[in-house]
């Protein structure tokens, strides 16, 4: 996703992934969600409160594999999640 693409990308994939994830918290106003276009492709980095961080992983990863196949099937495959555990 760079070029053109990316304010498409920042604009509409980063506030849908934070209201998915705000809705599964319990501290819904520390959720942060930074779109950064870096070398190595387009990437979405998620970071809540560290009480959260379970329920956004899941059991097992399901919830995070969750949030990517959505993000990824609206956004693209190049499309990245990343759930970043330092606050």
């Amino acid at each position: 996703m760079r070029g053109g693409s990316s304010g498409r990308t920042d604009s509409t994939l980063r506030p849908a992934l934070e209201h998915l994830v705000k809705g599964i918290v319990e501290h819904p106003d520390e959720v942060r969600v930074r779109f950064v276009d870096a070398r190595r492709g387009a990437r979405l980095e998620v970071r809540v409160h560290p009480d959260d961080l379970g329920t956004v992983i899941g059991r097992g990863g399901r919830t995070a594999r969750a949030l990517r196949q959505v993000i990824g099937s609206v956004g693209g495959k190049g499309m990245r999640v990343d759930i970043v555990d330092a606050y």
